[in-house]
């Protein structure tokens, strides 16, 4: 009995110093200074209560869909060039609201088992049909396109997620948001310069080095005009910076072919670096397929010039002197140190799948914050005080009991709250959350109440104290049970389909509960042995 009996005490005071110590870590200082800087370090805040920035984006799915379509285009155009197939145009008749439907006209009916063929082989996330006058019309497959939309979220939120870290940002929440909306929640707790960051994540950051056709013009009806009224066939007319020597200040235009050399998936590395003049520049390196062939590019066009595009800008044009493998730099007098870092960044953490267009906006100023945790504080400390001493005046010395559970289940609860942030896991104590910390006290004592009035009850009926402490927690044992399932179940629903506040009250009344089972049964129980093994046989129980 005494072997057991030290075990169990043995494994209290281990889990109550586990605890302590996700609280508090080890302070600098044992005063109550030293303790509340401790805490703060360990116990990080949401924005509701620190301050800061809370987002709703919208992914413009579009974007990423037309992309696709795009390069469908291409390798359509190509394939049919190559099997000597004879076609009119091949376009997108609905961009903005089906990007996922090319049309094919022109192809005639005697193709259609060689067209077939191309869109079965290169083309498979797409469906044909035959429309009349020798029109074929491809639409992307609907698992595909769901797909497709679901991908460019996950990897918008990626993207984000990665810029943010990046820039330092403590404890933001990036996720997912609504259903079926694709749309993403930000809050950024704590920043002090919102307008960089909302320009870094809306930045899609798309590297492309293409091949320079043509340029600087002053205009595009100068570039047209340059080239007969007509650009040629597979060529772009991009805006982009007048370069150094030039006859005119400010935007210029470029011809630069449509299929890119290189592009931001190609991207090893991006590191914020100063040119030969000593100006601000990015120098880049590029994976070892990547740099194959950009070697290839280069090679097939000495003498040429190439373009570095950025967000469908041109940032440099440069001239092709010898075959460039792995190694390439974005430069101009246009750019800031602070603006060479943050492309560097951005281009480190990878190119949005597409646009994103800003929703909702709201911030929470700190002062907010600061009177929220002190109204949450002082309503959570009366509370509290208000619960122990009814425990102490109503069940006697059974209440030391009650309290002693309840102040290690908040020891536990907050201790959960330390280890998240030591573990890396995102778990911030919002206002909501400071609720549920308030909730679960409640359903602590209401715990304990089921069990001391079972007690009293076996006690009414002739039990002994050892008898009537057995009965009275094996009888309320499947109520308590009872109850906290059903609320963790209504707090994971809360959890799965809430936002970021709601989903702090959600974990620290889940937690709490789970915490409350441990407390109100295991501890409460060790103590109700430890007075029982200390009294005479027939000795009445305080309760």
């Amino acid at each position: 009995m005494n072997k057991n009996f030290l075990l169990k005490l043995g494994s209290i005071v281990a889990i109550v110093l586990f605890f302590l110590f996700g609280i508090f870590g080890v302070p600098k200082s044992l005063s109550a200074q030293g303790l509340l800087a401790a805490i703060s370090d360990h116990i990080h805040l949401g924005l509701d209560l620190s301050g800061g920035t809370q987002l709703i984006l919208q992914v413009q799915v579009n974007d990423a869909v037309n992309v696709v379509a795009q390069n469908a285009i291409e390798v359509l155009k190509d394939q049919l060039r190559n099997r000597k197939i004879d076609f009119a145009d091949v376009t997108q008749p609905d961009p903005q609201n089906n990007p996922d439907h090319v049309l094919l006209k022109g192809v005639q009916a005697s193709a259609r088992g060689d067209l077939l063929s191309i869109v079965q082989e290169r083309l498979p996330e797409y469906d044909i049909t035959s429309d009349p006058n020798d029109t074929w019309t491809l639409s992307m497959k609907p698992s595909m396109l769901t797909d497709l939309k679901n991908k460019a979220v996950a990897q918008a939120i990626q993207t984000i997620r990665n810029r943010i870290d990046a820039l330092g940002v403590s404890e933001p929440t990036i996720e997912e948001h609504g259903q079926g909306q694709y749309q993403i929640l930000v809050q950024l707790p704590g920043i002090d310069d919102f307008g960089r960051v909302k320009d870094i994540m809306q930045s899609t950051a798309m590297l492309e080095i293409k091949q320079a056709l043509g340029g600087p013009f002053p205009s595009e009806q100068a570039a047209l005009q340059d080239k007969g009224g007509v650009l040629p066939a597979d060529s772009l007319l991009l805006q982009g910076h007048s370069m150094p020597g030039a006859e005119t200040e400010g935007p210029a235009w470029y011809l630069v072919s449509r299929v890119s050399a290189v592009s931001g998936k190609d991207l090893r590395d991006a590191q914020a670096s100063t040119d030969q003049n000593g100006q601000p520049s990015v120098t880049f390196s590029l994976t070892g397929e990547g740099g194959q062939r950009f070697y290839s590019f280069t090679s097939a066009h000495v003498g040429d010039n190439l373009a570095v595009v950025l967000d469908n800008k041109v940032q440099e044009v440069a001239s092709i002197k010898e075959p460039i493998r792995d190694q390439g730099s974005i430069s101009g007098g246009h750019m800031t140190e602070q603006q060479a870092k943050d492309l560097s960044m951005v281009l480190r953490s990878g190119a949005l799948p597409a646009s994103i267009k800003y929703l909702q906006e709201e911030t929470v100023g700190p002062s907010l914050g600061a009177d929220s945790i002190r109204a949450g504080v002082r309503a959570a400390v009366i509370g509290m005080v208000a619960v122990l001493i009814f425990m102490l005046v109503y069940y006697r010395g059974a209440g030391i009991n009650a309290d002693v559970a309840l102040i290690m289940n908040l020891i536990i609860l907050l201790g959960f709250l330390g280890w998240s942030t030591i573990a890396g896991v995102n778990v911030a104590l919002t206002l909501p959350g400071i609720a549920g910390v308030i909730l679960t006290v409640g359903m602590g004592v209401d715990s304990n109440v089921l069990i001391f009035e079972r007690i009293r009850e076996e006690l009414r009926n002739g039990k002994t104290p050892p008898s009537a402490v057995d009965q009275g927690f094996s009888h309320a044992w499947v109520t308590i049970v009872d109850t906290h399932v059903t609320t963790i179940v209504s707090a994971a629903i809360l959890f799965i389909f809430g936002t970021g506040p709601v989903k702090g009250f959600a974990t620290t009344l889940t937690f709490g509960l789970l915490a409350n089972l441990f407390t109100a049964v295991f501890v409460s129980r060790f103590i109700f042995d430890w007075v029982l093994s200390r009294k005479q046989r027939g000795e009445a129980l305080s309760i």
